[in-house]
């Protein structure tokens, strides 16, 4: 009886052990750490998808040094932070970055991370769920679909210092199907097959001091199920190969209102397509097609 006691309080006290790793509200990865380690500073994990089962919901999981920590997919409130003045990545070949698809009360952070789709990966991040994501100073690159697709039901996204280029889809694509609030700043959308900035069914998209560089449009806002609204304000549009600002283009409408946008070097600066109305506040520049924007009228 004493032996069975004795079995019985070991299996209790490995289990609790296991409780308080998974409870931790901060885990640690690193490129020489292991997955079966509990995930502190000391014994690190070695990918994000080893340390996430191990952080409470709402904790962080930090990088300890440069390395790739694989793909991840949240399912609960949680923030990867990559560190400041080192390579932390995601590295993708045949599936997406970080796919996040939490819960309606759950917000996600992901910060400094670089998220490489190594031309074969599909999106970098991947927005299904939750109720509200922030992506903060990354870089994302090389994926075959979209750096960032928002494909939610509702829900708010923040972008700030992050730059999506080299895509084959869009920089950033809001395909939402409830209204979706989508703000960005201070951010770039180069080189991209499609779109810079690609706003759709049911958005409302804030674009402030931001770049969309050689890509075939810079930014766009057309829809085809619920209407879509785009604000661009001190915003650049650089040798995009057809047009700087695109509003409607869809069967649904798509309202486009600019300020201080300069747009250079493409076929069309500012173009309005089947639904699309494209409304100036004043100070804008075109060197494409047409002519520039008049203040606080429409052009159609």
């Amino acid at each position: 009886m004493r032996k069975t006691s004795i079995v019985k309080l070991l299996a209790f006290l490995m289990v609790g052990s296991s409780l308080m790793y998974a409870q931790a509200s901060r885990t640690w990865v690193s490129g020489v750490g292991d997955d079966v380690n509990p995930c502190s500073r000391t014994a690190p994990c070695k990918t994000w998808a080893g340390a996430i089962s191990k952080t409470a919901p709402g904790g962080e999981i930090d990088a300890l040094d440069p390395a790739g920590f694989g793909a991840l997919t949240i399912t609960k409130a949680i923030t990867l932070d990559g560190g400041g003045g080192q390579v932390a990545s995601t590295l993708v070949s045949g599936t997406n970055g970080i796919v996040v698809q939490a819960g309606a009360n759950d917000v996600v952070i992901i910060r400094n991370l670089r998220i490489n789709g190594i031309s074969s990966g599909f999106n970098g991040i991947r927005f299904l769920s939750g109720k509200a994501l922030i992506v903060e100073k990354c870089e994302i690159f090389g994926f075959t679909q979209n750096g960032i697709d928002v494909a939610t039901a509702g829900g708010s996204v923040f972008v700030t210092q992050t730059n999506s280029s080299n895509n084959t889809g869009s920089g950033i694509a809001i395909t939402s199907t409830a209204a979706t609030k989508v703000s960005i700043n201070d951010s770039e959308f180069d080189q991209n097959g499609q779109f810079g900035v690609f706003g759709s069914n049911f958005a409302t998209v804030v674009v402030s001091h931001t770049v969309a560089n050689g890509n075939s449009t810079g930014f766009i806002a057309s829809a085809n199920a619920g209407s879509v609204e785009m604000d661009l304000v001190n915003c650049t549009a650089g040798n995009n190969t057809f047009n700087g600002v695109q509003a409607g283009g869809g069967g649904a409408t798509a309202n486009v209102r600019v300020a201080g946008v300069a747009v250079y070097g493409s076929a069309n600066g500012f173009l309005t397509g089947a639904g699309g109305t494209l409304k100036s506040f004043g100070n804008n520049f075109n060197t494409g097609a047409g002519t520039p924007l008049a203040p606080n009228l429409p052009v159609q």
